[in-house]
């Protein structure tokens, strides 16, 4: 795949690639002279390369070049159709600039890149073919020994999982591996991650790319603007040609001016990256405040609390990742509170499923915290078994379509109305489900083994029963799978719209008021006790969930959450005040049993 081109040499007389398989990198690599490299002693700063490709129908995607170290210059692009590719380059080296070439493109068989599809979901570019995100943790990829690298990556793939996700640039020393300096990348150590990543693809894995850690671990080693533009425009050079998706950076509430950090770096991969891989970044509890900024398109979530998950489900029209709704301790160790045991991490798992979220896997013993060794011995762990368990259950739905489903009680369920019904039931109780009247097929599975219970056909508009026992949790499964399967001979990738509702904010029409906080000065610095009464009782209002979210008007953080629940206390931090005074707006979210969304603002006073 990879070719040397003369840097005087004419582009158009020569074959730069053989015939190159669909998403797959193809290389086109000149050589600076000694008098070309005494002009740019640091070509990563001072030389611009970059590469127009025109499709076989046409389109163009400008691709940037990257400084590999030495004399190398890089240019790594993807074809994304069969047929001939045609390119130009543009440099401000004068031998490389304006030359001209093209090259085969050969069908590989492979379903794309993944982009947002569906409003919640995710499709692969061929063919819109459906995509079930599994993930793993692994943020110590780039720097572990490369044979437990790819040990784990084994596993991973035969244990079904479809993305990793980790750490870019890692914490302490291994940074300055990366990045000695700020202007000076490690060709070494990214050459290493670029093998890394593509052999993750090569079985069938996506990285999930998280650039830098967290405590402004990307701002202090980048500290001007300048600086990260070249970091971006570099790592989107790398490996916008491989099969990733951009994670930000760890925990970006703990960066200072984080949103408008991340606003720039999401501006920056719009900009350098031709295939607008899903974009996104890590958090301490959702990325949804940074939604508004318009370069975001999926949600990522560090929470397992299902109060959040599920009223930010209804409010945006995006999909959402879960990478930190648990990690499984199976023996290694614990010391963060959700690390947890397997069973509980299990029920997590399908908890964080019916918020309507993808999952993230994590065993402490192989997601190289900083505190905790990476080793194989957990790879086969009870939760990774679970979580092979949950791909192989909803490979065989329409997961594609499925969305939180309310007319349930005794459980939590997923729909396609009139198709399949998924209800995850978590302690032993009676269920009861509202369906479309037609005949189903009905089975219970045990999610810790996928083992299943299969019942008599059942036919009519209310299903009620019990779980086979109280032993463990379970799914109860009500499915036409006749109708599946028609649906799937004459394919269709979405067989309903999926509309997001219209918040009800007209006060008179809330069911629910803020009986505290009462007065409008508040704090801050110190718990303040809240809770939210029902105003009038009905059917609907008999399970209800809340959120509270707080705002400084005007500041660039955006909003926080600040709790869940009826009753509890948060805390305004004095970080939120620029003076001794100021203003803070809180937002009560509520959704009730049958998943009708309410809002309610109001604007305090906030003293330090």
């Amino acid at each position: 795949m990879l070719f040397l081109l003369a840097a005087a040499a004419p582009l158009a007389a020569q074959t730069v690639c053989g015939p190159t398989p669909t998403y797959t990198p193809c290389e086109i690599v000149f050589e600076l002279t000694p008098e070309q490299l005494k002009e740019h002693p640091n070509p990563y700063v001072s030389v611009t390369l970059q590469g127009e490709f025109r499709s076989p129908d046409h389109r163009t995607y400008l691709m940037p070049g990257f400084y590999d170290g030495g004399n190398r210059m890089v240019l790594r692009f993807s074809p994304i159709e069969p047929g001939q590719w045609d390119f130009r380059i543009t440099s401000n080296i004068a031998t490389i600039n304006g030359k001209t070439g093209s090259f085969e493109a050969a069908p590989s068989g492979l379903p794309g890149f993944i982009y947002a599809r569906n409003v919640h979901h995710w499709s692969y570019t061929e063919n819109n073919i459906p995509h079930l995100w599994m993930g793993d943790t692994s943020y110590r990829f780039a720097s572990i020994d490369r044979a437990l690298f790819e040990q784990i990556v084994d596993k991973r793939a035969e244990q079904k999982f479809n993305h990793i996700r980790g750490l870019l640039i890692g914490w302490g020393e291994l940074q300055a591996q990366a990045f000695p300096t700020p202007d000076t990348p490690n060709a070494d150590y990214f050459r290493e991650v670029d093998q890394r990543i593509l052999y993750m693809n090569r079985k069938g894995i996506i990285a999930d790319l998280i650039l830098a850690g967290d405590q402004n671990q990307l701002a202090e080693l980048f500290p001007t603007w300048q600086q990260r533009e070249r970091f971006i425009r570099y790592v989107a050079a790398r490996y916008a040609a491989m099969n990733i998706t951009w994670q930000g950076v760890q925990e970006f509430e703990e960066y200072k001016d984080g949103r408008v950090l991340l606003k720039e770096i999401g501006e920056l991969l719009k900009k350098f990256d031709p295939y607008r891989h899903p974009r996104s970044t890590h958090t301490v509890a959702t990325s949804s405040p940074l939604l508004k900024d318009n370069w975001m398109d999926y949600r990522v979530y560090q929470s397992s609390d299902d109060q959040l998950g599920s009223i930010e489900h209804q409010l945006y029209g995006v999909p959402a990742v879960n990478a930190e709704f648990a990690y499984e301790n199976s023996g290694a160790g614990a010391s963060h509170p959700h690390h947890v045991d397997s069973d509980t991490f299990r029920r997590r798992l399908w908890n964080a499923t019916m918020n309507g979220q993808y999952p993230t896997f994590g065993n402490t013993g192989t997601y190289g915290g900083r505190k905790f060794s990476v080793d194989a011995k957990y790879l086969d762990s009870p939760g990774a078994k679970a979580m092979t368990v949950w791909y192989d259950f909803f490979s065989k739905t329409r997961h594609w379509e499925l969305e939180p489903y309310f007319d349930v009680d005794g459980g939590r369920c997923l729909a396609l109305p009139g198709v399949e019904y998924i209800v995850y039931v978590e302690k032993h109780r009676p269920v009861e489900v509202l369906v479309e009247k037609h005949g189903y097929n009905i089975a219970w599975m045990d999610p810790a083994t996928g083992e299943r219970v299969v019942q008599k056909d059942w036919k009519g508009e209310r299903f009620a029963a019990e779980p086979p026992s109280a032993a463990h949790d379970w799914v109860l499964i009500i499915s036409r799978e006749g109708r599946k399967e028609g649906m799937l001979r004459s394919y269709k990738f979405d067989s309903r719209p999926i509309a997001l509702q219209e918040v009800e904010q007209s006060p008179e029409k809330i069911p629910f008021e803020i009986a505290q906080p009462a007065d409008d000065a508040l704090q801050a610095g110190v718990p303040i006790k809240f809770e939210l009464k029902l105003k009038r009782e009905s059917r609907a209002t008999r399970t209800m969930m809340y959120l509270i979210t707080g705002e400084v008007p005007g500041d660039d953080r955006g909003f926080r959450v600040l709790a869940t629940g009826s009753t509890g206390s948060f805390e305004i931090p004095k970080s939120w005040l620029a003076k001794e005074e100021g203003i803070v707006s809180l937002r009560v979210t509520a959704l009730n049993a049958y998943g009708k969304a309410y809002s309610l603002d109001r604007v305090y006073t906030v003293k330090k």
